[in-house]
């Protein structure tokens, strides 16, 4: 009966630890910081990003010159010409929010322009990561930059270099 019942256990334990899952841990920004296509293109973006705002900027403080004139002036003006004046500080005030949101918002300029540019570079290395994933058996790869919030993750688990080797990157 003691043997019967070793021999279950350790068929169990058989069956259990070939049932185990493959898994890894990667970094996605740690890749994409090695990799010069990503930071050109994140340094394009930068730079467009920058020049947006400072348009976004001047028009803002072309609004405020605008309100700053109307409430010095106000006490002199007619009912009909304050009317007038908070028509137009209303339209550009609208305007500037506007132009923030065609710019900044969710699927904005900056948005598609991000799109454009830097999916690509991400497609690459999520292929990359697939293509390590299939030949080692991988059952699931984790990512710990984002997202997913790793506590402890073993080092030697991270195969963000395999991936930059895959990619071609020099280490």
């Amino acid at each position: 009966m003691k043997k019967l019942l070793l021999f279950s256990c350790l068929a169990g334990l058989l069956a259990f630890s070939s049932q185990a899952q493959r898994y890894a841990i990667i970094d996605t920004k740690y890749i994409l910081s090695k990799m010069s296509d990503y930071t050109s293109a994140d340094k394009k973006l930068q730079a467009v990003s920058e020049q947006w705002q400072k348009e976004i900027d001047a028009k803002q403080a072309d609004l405020d010159v605008m309100y700053k004139n109307y409430d010095a002036e106000q006490f002199m003006l007619t009912d009909e010409l304050k009317k007038k004046r908070e028509t137009e500080l209303f339209n550009k005030e609208k305007e500037v929010r506007d132009l923030q949101k065609k710019r900044f918002g969710y699927e904005g300029d900056l948005f598609k322009e991000r799109q454009k540019i830097v999916k690509p570079i991400q497609d690459k290395v999520y292929n990359a990561v697939q293509k390590i994933a299939v030949a080692r058996g991988y059952d699931f790869i984790l990512d710990k930059s984002e997202g997913i919030t790793v506590i402890f993750a073993d080092p030697k688990l991270d195969k963000s270099d395999d991936v930059l080797r895959e990619l071609g990157i020099k280490l």
